[in-house]
């Protein structure tokens, strides 16, 4: 296999499903596609691209609101008939959209779901290139996706077909970026394919089992793991982030034994518990922040005594199991990524046998790089793991300030894209040759660890460009303070900042159901949110809470002072002001800093 679409025929021969694509419709209710009615409906689509008068090389835009079967099937549709999928994100600006469907040329759209139709008609009146507009759900004013399917072409399709190269374009991927115009990153379909294969047997699930799939199929991250799970022949099932929990919820519904997510999930899933646990009373809270406490001491691998397996035994029959139910009670392996973990949650989950392995990889290399692994000596806490296989590392210490064994993360391997579309000047600036090797650079820098078999894991520890360079010419990277602070429930975001100044701040954005339920257990009056972070005993316990952590870093990393803000920072606005966050949720740095200049300039007034 060679080729993305090789999958639907790979499933299909070897381990054929009767659900193999799953989502709801708009009543709510589970539609399921067998792997033969995958594969029907998607040359049905493909030679209805066709009839409308694509050709391979054209794009084609698709973006929807939630994880549905009809994304998949188009994607499979494009991919043999030798379209360029342009997936896109559904939060993004018009403004935004019109940049990318004229830069990559695109000639028809599918979408799903909201206003998604009204947005890319307005986009539409930009965009020369752009001619038909497909909905995934019926309206009126739009023509329906299915009205495309045809039978007629089938042999112009498979004429098309065997001519499609695992060196082929297979897509262009915008990344958000945190400033300027997003970059389209040209994938090839063995870019895809080789991680594809490559990760898929680190993947603790079998043929028939169920997964979860909710991360925006639009980022290659759960793209390339939904391909993955097409491979392995796992009944997929696509949902939304609005619906996972709950007795009514997808994880109930679905009893996943596997899904993706990022830490910000994880990280409210841990408050919603310890939240729940303060609630509690008597002995019941008692054995609640035992066993809590007993899972901060956990270590993957290590071999217990009979007295430690016993209190093990117990934590796990009267609050553990509790945990895993409310994932659906089947969950054998969740993979994050897209954003570090704090080792504080990857442990407490770890301990209550909720197994989630951090993962790293870009948009530009496929994405996965590297990942902790289910195997024996497979994971390290605090790494994102070791180079799947034929991937290369190397560490560049040759251009930056960093620590000793620290330096910017170069990559090579099968899936390191093409290149950035219609950007010559940036791919020069990305491609670094050493040694007559060609390497990209993530932009990330981290350090190799020596782990346990031989394998050397890869720890990250800043954004190279987020470095910050104090007035005295120190530089701090602000990610693993940022990391380390929101292991403390009541913080919800945070951001150093400090560049040019004499001392490292903090914006921090409380989280308001902790910061209600440690002032309901402290017996402070609460009014408002507001209010309550101008709070004296609130702004002592925020106090209190940084100069905790602050031993563990060097006396200029250390936060001098800090502001509290009641408002979240989101990936999209109504209003239609700037967004704090990419759509995959990162900080967009310079927004906040423009946003909160005030706050700032106080901080270093003072």
């Amino acid at each position: 296999m060679t080729r993305l679409f090789d999958l639907l025929y790979h499933q299909l021969e070897n381990k054929p499903l009767e659900k193999s694509l799953n989502g709801r419709d708009l009543e709510g209710n589970w539609i399921s596609y067998s792997s033969q009615a995958v594969a029907d409906a998607s040359e049905r689509a493909a030679c209805g691209l066709l009839k409308l008068g694509l050709q391979p090389g054209d794009k084609v835009a698709m973006v929807v609101y939630k994880n549905r079967p009809e994304w998949v099937i188009m994607d499979f549709a494009m991919q043999m008939t030798g379209i360029i999928s342009i997936p896109l994100y559904p939060t993004i600006s018009v403004r935004e959209y019109v940049y990318i469907l004229n830069e990559a040329e695109v000639k028809s759209a599918f979408c799903g779901g909201g206003d998604l139709f009204d947005k890319l008609s307005t986009a539409k009146e930009s965009v020369e290139t752009l001619g038909h507009i497909h909905t995934f759900d019926e309206k009126e004013e739009a023509p329906f996706w299915k009205s495309i399917f045809t039978e007629e072409g089938r042999d112009t399709l498979e004429a098309v077909k065997a001519k499609i190269k695992g060196d082929d374009l297979a897509t262009i991927i915008y990344t958000s970026g945190t400033t300027g115009n997003p970059k389209g990153v040209m994938l090839q379909h063995k870019n895809l394919m080789h991680v594809v294969v490559e990760t898929s047997h680190l993947l603790k699930i079998n043929a028939g089992e169920s997964a979860l799939s909710f991360l925006p199929l639009c980022h290659i991250y759960e793209r390339a793991v939904s391909m993955a799970y097409y491979y392995l022949g796992v009944s997929t099932h696509y949902a939304g982030t609005d619906n996972l929990s709950g007795p009514e919820g997808d994880l109930a519904a679905v009893k996943p034994v596997l899904f993706t997510t990022v830490p910000r999930l994880l990280e409210k899933i841990y408050e919603a518990i310890y939240n729940k646990g303060l609630t509690l009373e008597g002995i019941k809270r008692k054995l609640f922040f035992w066993a809590l406490e007993l899972a901060n001491t956990y270590e993957i691998d290590k071999k217990y005594s009979l007295s430690e397996r016993i209190q093990w035994k117990i934590a796990d029959k009267l609050i553990f199991s509790k945990w895993r139910l409310a994932l659906g009670g089947n969950v054998r392996m969740i993979v994050t990524g897209a954003a570090p973990c704090p080792v504080k949650i990857l442990r407490v989950f770890c301990a209550a046998g909720i197994n989630i392995k951090e993962a790293y990889g870009l948009t530009e290399t496929s994405p996965t790089l590297t990942g902790n692994t289910m195997e024996p000596n497979g994971t390290m806490l605090g790494t994102v793991g070791y180079a799947i296989k034929d991937v290369e590392l190397y560490i560049d210490g040759t251009n930056g300030d960093y620590k000793e064994g620290e330096g910017e993360i170069l990559a090579r391997g099968p899936n390191v894209m093409l290149g950035y579309y219609k950007k010559p000047e940036i791919n020069a600036q990305v491609f670094k040759e050493i040694d007559g090797k060609k390497w990209f650079c993530t932009g990330d820098v981290g350090k190799l660890i020596q782990g346990k078999g031989g394998r050397e894991f890869l720890k990250i520890t800043d954004r190279k460009k987020e470095l910050l360079k104090t007035s005295g010419g120190k530089y701090v990277a602000p990610a693993p303070i940022e990391n380390r602070m929101k292991e403390d429930f009541l913080i919800e975001q945070i951001m150093v900042v400090g560049d040019k100044q004499k001392f490292v701040s903090a914006l921090i954005v409380p989280s308001e159901t902790a910061l209600q339920s440690y002032c309901d257990h402290k017996n402070i009056p609460w009014t408002t949110f507001e209010e309550m972070i101008t709070h004296k005993k609130v702004l002592k316990r925020f106090r209190k809470i940084i100069d905790s952590y602050n031993p563990e870093f060097s006396h200029i990393e250390q936060i001098k002072k800090f502001v509290l803000t009641p408002n979240p920072w989101l990936p999209i606005h109504e209003d239609g002001s700037d967004a704090e966050l990419t759509p995959t949720l990162k900080l967009k740095r310079r927004v906040i800093r423009e946003k909160f200049k005030k706050e700032i300039d106080r901080i270093y007034a003072e």
